[in-house]
């Protein structure tokens, strides 16, 4: 699912393509993706982009009357920049939004159809739709600490980065990122962290955020977003497994979970050399599943 650093570059981009151009048409292609009936989709057409907004991780294009219309992702959803009145000539593509120098096209992969389109009037119905997370590139220290000692004693850090409804824009790649980065275990407890490993956590996320920011800036240049994945080879711990961590060499590792996500983190950098319980290794292995990076050895040679 693109998070924080790919929507912002995708609304550098759009901002760049459509701010202050007038969207002419919306073609849908598959009317499942319009969860909103009134008001219509049509009331858009014809008016200019005023502005783009991120809400957590959807992105909103503003136009006169206050009317929003409100692009969310989801996990296979992505943009493209084409040419104009491009052909949607088959089910990849969900919608277009049509101006005269060209069409943002609205794609989705695989079936499952889980991207969205909402149609919203007036700033109430918009922050109706906002997840409400905290805003932690501009939120002060103190704020952040504030949200992460509100939780329950029982939620790990992972939770907690990944709750739209706690964080805005982070997910799964990006929190095993970060925790990474902050040599934090992804089961650590979110009210239980100290003064210093609050203060640690939350300079991991600017740092983090910021460079693959930059990273992506310097790679779109003045085009727009072409390749937006979870998957980056140059991420340390996310997607990982089985490689060695960039910082101490250790082979990362994975929790997987029933909806087949997973997370991924350094035992040698975050868990003092424990190995986290895993369903499926524990299930298959039980009192034999690897517990310390010392029992790794000679697997991931």
């Amino acid at each position: 699912m693109p998070e924080l650093p790919d929507i912002t570059i995708y609304i550098e981009a759009l901002e760049k393509k459509t701010l202050g151009k007038k969207l002419n048409k919306v073609r849908l292609h598959h009317p499942f993706l319009l969860k909103t009936v009134e008001p219509p989709i049509s009331a858009v057409e014809g008016k200019a982009v005023k502005q783009l907004r991120r809400i957590g991780k959807r992105i909103a294009f503003g136009f006169d009357d206050e009317l929003w219309l409100v692009i969310h992702l989801m996990v296979a959803g992505r943009l493209q920049w084409q040419q104009p009145l491009f052909k949607l000539s088959s089910g990849y593509y969900l919608a277009a939004f049509d101006f005269d120098h060209g069409s943002v096209v609205f794609t989705e992969a695989g079936s499952k159809r889980m991207a969205t389109l909402h149609v919203f009037q007036g700033e109430a119905a918009l922050a109706a739709h906002d997840p409400g997370g905290l805003e932690v590139m501009v939120a002060g220290l103190d704020q952040f600490k504030e949200v992460l000692r509100s939780r329950s004693k029982n939620i790990s850090i992972k939770k907690v980065l990944t709750d739209p409804k706690v964080i805005s824009g982070i997910g799964n790649s990006y929190s095993d990122e970060i925790l990474h980065r902050a040599r934090m275990s992804p089961f650590a407890i979110a009210k239980t962290l100290d003064d210093g490993e609050v203060r640690r956590l939350y300079e991991a996320i600017h740092s983090v955020m910021k460079e693959w920011i930059d990273r992506f800036r310097h790679e779109v240049g003045d085009g727009f977003p072409g390749k937006v994945t979870a998957f980056r080879p140059e991420m340390a711990a996310h997607g990982k497994f089985g490689q060695p961590c960039p910082v101490c060499g250790a082979p990362i590792q994975r929790i997987r979970y029933a909806d087949m996500k997973e997370t991924n983190y350094c035992p040698g950098c975050q868990t003092e050399g424990r190995i986290l319980a895993d369903r499926v290794m524990s299930r298959l292995l039980k009192d034999d599943r690897p517990k310390h990076l010392d029992d790794l050895k000679g697997l991931f040679d």
